[in-house]
């Protein structure tokens, strides 16, 4: 377990000490689609959907998320975003959304957890508003994409290099 950095010794869990870390830049970029109905999509484009325009509220909700996530994931540290983005995809030979978000920081501790976090509130929210049109949407393949800075350095999925 001493390879887990948010457990003890003993298995009990703790929030990871990074004060004498240094603080520097930090970014990182996760992704996830929700899978609908082409017809649910087309309404969705169109924006004609009872509760409104789904990306629109979609994207504020994510940006929201990012910044909450500390309170939302137990282990997080509270972290200062310098940047947060979201871009909403829709994709009509899925068909579906793609949602990827990009967190930045200048900090001791990395952003993983906000853009992940901001990923899935989005698509959370597409699901809530497009709900009503149908149930059977799919949240699926949420993952983190890339990550640079701090001691583990840069990493990226594979394909994702020159992205």
């Amino acid at each position: 377990m001493s390879n887990l950095t948010h457990l003890k010794e003993d298995g009990s869990a703790h929030i990871v000490d990074v004060g004498a870390k240094p603080a520097t830049h930090r970014a990182a970029i996760a992704e996830g689609y929700i899978d609908m109905q082409p017809e649910t999509l087309a309404k969705l484009q169109a924006g004609d959907l009872k509760k409104g325009d789904a990306l629109s509220v979609a994207r504020i909700a994510g940006l929201m998320a990012a910044k909450r996530t500390a309170e939302l994931i137990p282990l997080c540290h509270p972290v200062p975003l310098t940047h947060v983005e979201l871009e909403l995809s829709p994709e009509p030979e899925r068909p579906g959304v793609r949602v990827r978000a990009l967190t930045e920081t200048v900090e001791r501790t990395g952003v993983e957890m906000e853009a992940l976090t901001a990923v899935q509130v989005a698509l959370l929210t597409i699901y809530d508003m497009c709900k009503a049109l149908e149930k059977g949407m799919r949240i699926t393949d949420v993952q983190l994409v890339r990550k640079s800075g701090g001691r583990s350095g840069d990493w990226h999925r594979e394909g994702e290099a020159d992205k």
